[in-house]
């Protein structure tokens, strides 16, 4: 008799759909990176271009803290289903306004966007734009209904992973790498959005 797998053991594990969704944005952002730019790497990373799209990236995902800040606010009960889908979106912005790169590009690698300094239950204080103060919470584009704002955080993660996703063409290498990976993880936070009780 053939058995029917339940739905948590049918449903893939983020870490899967991160894997997954990361493989294909990589793919794309690869041809970016071969996009026959004329310039150095160093130089392509550092051109004016680059640092607009990668102040508008940072600026994109601090607008989207803000909105996980203010659902937080009016609705605190979801504290444990947002809090670590908060925090890796303070990650994002802090990768996103590293222009520099850190010490991961001096390592010959690219700053994560979801790295494992910080537990992923714990406040992440982010520098929001040249203040240095986290983002404050958006309260006034959340919904009453708590189904209705964990929807409406699926659309905006969706909106910005698809949008990510396009920049990916006229980004250079290593900032098209960091996108690709904020992009899929938008898409895996999706789904945990839409899907509340897919394992983690």
């Amino acid at each position: 008799m053939t058995r029917t797998p339940t739905p948590a053991a049918a449903a893939p594990r983020r870490r899967s759909l991160l894997v997954g969704a990361l493989g294909a944005a990589s793919a794309v952002a690869s041809l970016a990176g071969c996009s026959g730019q004329d310039a150095s790497p160093a130089d392509a990373e550092r051109s004016d271009a680059a640092r607009a799209l990668r102040a508008r990236s940072a600026h994109e995902s601090d607008r989207l803290l803000a909105r996980y800040q203010g659902t937080l606010t009016v609705h605190p009960a979801l504290g444990d289903r947002l809090r670590p889908l908060r925090d890796e979106i303070a990650r994002h912005v802090r990768a996103l306004a590293d222009t520099d790169g850190g010490a991961a590009r001096e390592n010959g690698g690219s700053p994560s966007p979801s790295g494992s300094g910080a537990p992923s239950g714990s406040p992440t204080p982010v520098p929001s734009g040249s203040t240095g103060a986290p983002p404050e919470p958006d309260t006034e584009s959340v919904p009453h209904d708590e189904k209705d704002a964990i929807s409406a955080l699926a659309k905006a993660e969706r909106r910005l992973a698809d949008s990510r996703t396009k920049a990916l063409a006229s980004a250079p290498p290593e900032l098209a790498r960091l996108l690709a990976s904020v992009a899929a993880c938008g898409s895996a936070h999706v789904y945990l959005l839409e899907h509340p009780g897919a394992p983690r």
